[in-house]
């Protein structure tokens, strides 16, 4: 069984200098080393926060190991869906915390996909001012992307993400064989965010995914591995770069996503599964940045192509077709946005993206509708 291991190299913290970096480890067979990982880092007491989907699958397979660890280990399930990340189910695993008397020797392990990870972290950062975290992420989206870099939060009526803090994982432990199980629209979901490492940072990766769509869809283990690792690896470079997005260097991981959360938002959290709103939000992108004259057509039918070419939408699903104005409106309160001027992660080629300012929004309501 090969594992590779991508190191996060973040700062210490002051004043205690605790080391914060810590490894991301892909490969196959990988849950029951959970229990042996958390009991290294001197963990005594684990409470694992799972979807309810996977609870008495790969969540399972993590508490008993576990438990085989010396761990004692009880499991909290979330429903499934971007509704649960919500400030009431937030509220609920911090009072089973508290119930569960909670100390700060207990490790927090998440094992599910974006939303579990994201709820789980928000919870681990904020009760008892901060509980050691696990990602466990068992989606390519989750693998490729939420799992790593220290993200966590939920989401309000107004917006996505608008709740949340900075809390890095100890470690992050992406078994592929859990991609076996993934139901096929969850499944092929999560390459939006894989072509967008392509289209943000490696060219290489782009063309080399255009070459292997068939056993990526096939979910062969060997592809699988390389987009996880790849994918992982390119994330861990920008994080440990600008961790806390203070250079503007990690906003181009946020390719697409302004359009993404917009159309998220609009239709209702779970109308649109997060990777199909990537994937239709880099198609706007690419379409913005043509009509800025940053890049040709050519530029826009390879990533519709490949995007397509992986069964992603590029445009809005009959029904979710949504007015550019009440779109424009959500995109003002973007996290990326500055005095309610918008702001997009843009290509120039593939590989690589800026952050662009000063977008006149008649373009914008072009890119959304053309």
């Amino acid at each position: 069984m090969t594992v590779a291991t991508i190191r996060v190299r973040l700062p210490t913290s002051a004043p205690s200098a605790v080391d914060r970096s810590y490894d991301i480890t892909v490969g196959r067979g990988l849950l029951p080393s959970v229990g042996a990982a958390v009991k290294a880092a001197g963990g005594g007491r684990a409470v694992v926060i799972a979807d309810a989907a996977i609870a008495a699958t790969h969540a399972a397979a993590v508490e008993i190991g576990l438990q085989s660890a010396g761990i004692d280990a009880v499991a909290l399930i979330v429903r499934p869906g971007e509704g649960s990340k919500s400030i009431t189910e937030a509220g609920r695993l911090w009072d089973a915390l508290a119930e569960r008397a909670v100390d700060r020797r207990t490790h927090v392990v998440a094992v599910g996909g974006g939303v579990v990870g994201d709820l789980a972290g928000f919870v681990a950062a904020t009760f008892g001012r901060g509980l050691a975290f696990w990602q466990v992420p068992t989606t390519v989206v989750a693998q490729v992307d939420s799992a790593i870099g220290g993200k966590t939060g939920i989401n309000l009526t107004a917006g996505k993400n608008l709740v949340g803090a900075f809390w890095q994982p100890h470690g992050v432990i992406a078994d592929i064989d859990t991609l076996a199980t993934l139901p096929a629209r969850e499944f092929v979901s999560g390459f939006a965010e894989v072509v967008k490492y392509g289209m943000i940072l490696d060219a290489a990766f782009f063309s080399w995914l255009q070459g292997n769509v068939g056993p990526l869809l096939a979910r062969d283990p060997a592809a699988l591995t390389h987009a996880v690792e790849r994918s992982a690896a390119l994330k861990a470079g920008v994080v440990e770069q600008d961790e806390r997005e203070l250079t503007g260097l990690r906003a181009v991981l946020n390719y697409g996503h302004t359009f993404a959360h917009a159309y998220e938002t609009a239709a209702g959290y779970g109308t649109l599964l997060h990777g199909e709103a990537v994937a239709i939000g880099m198609a706007r992108a690419a379409r913005l940045a043509r009509e800025l004259g940053r890049v040709s057509a050519d530029l826009v039918a390879r990533q519709d192509q490949l995007l397509l070419g992986l069964g992603l939408p590029v445009e809005p699903p009959p029904g979710t077709d949504l007015p550019a104005e009440a779109l424009l409106e959500i995109m003002a309160r973007d996290k990326k946005a500055v005095g309610g001027e918008l702001r997009f992660v843009l290509p120039d080629r593939i590989g690589h993206v800026e952050l662009v300012e000063g977008v006149p929004t008649p373009l914008v309501r072009r890119a959304l509708v053309g």
